[in-house]
């Protein structure tokens, strides 16, 4: 259905695009959007550029910074002996909002799903066991969604790093099978990190 305005109908276009965002949703954001000052949708929109023109990945952690290495890895006041492993930036986030996590992360990009062709190669298990090589890390925390390719990925992970002589230990219970990480209390996920098990 073709608005009145083929302006309009791009912004829908692409708000329907985002995740979770259908073209209901997208339509009333961008009726929202109209409504505003014309300042504030140059606000958004400089602010959406800024964020594509400075983030990139930490080169050791692979999470999103605006600098390289990222704040955490960089930081002395970090356990450097401790890496939590999780599948996407918004699992840092959820976790270090806890205050209860001191050590630093590893970004994996994602989960092993044979059925979208993602194997371990598409992954950030490379970088992970480069950084096992140093000799300082004493335990890896799998922090991975429970999903069915979050159990697969963490089982796998788990048989590359034993033999490395590094504890292995995955999140407790607590956080729901099926639910995403960055969607679940700081509360769960800080007794999901106390009651984690070896692997």
């Amino acid at each position: 259905m073709l608005y009145t305005s083929e302006a309009l109908e791009a912004v829908i276009e692409h708000l329907s695009r985002l995740p979770t965002i259908g073209r209901k949703t997208a339509q009333r954001i961008a009726l929202w959007l109209l409504k505003q000052p014309r300042e504030d949708a140059v606000a958004l929109a400089g602010a959406l550029v800024d964020m594509k023109d400075k983030i990139s990945y930490c080169s050791v952690c692979q999470n999103i910074t605006e600098s390289d290495p990222c704040a955490i890895c960089s930081s002395t006041r970090r356990d450097q002996s401790i890496v939590c492993v999780v599948e996407e930036p918004g699992d840092v986030l959820a976790i270090e909002k806890t205050n209860d996590f001191s050590g630093l992360y590893h970004v994996l990009g994602g989960v092993i799903n044979p059925l979208e062709g993602i194997g371990p190669e598409e992954l950030k298990v490379k970088e992970l066991l480069a950084r096992t090589g140093a000799g300082t890390l004493k335990e890896v925390i799998l922090a991975l969604n429970p999903s069915v390719e979050g159990e697969m990925t963490t089982l796998y992970l788990a048989k590359m790093l034993r033999p490395l002589g590094i504890s292995v230990t995955r999140i407790a219970s607590g956080v729901p099978i099926g639910s995403a990480l960055e969607f679940v209390d700081e509360a769960t996920i800080a007794r999901a990190l106390e009651g984690r098990i070896v692997v």
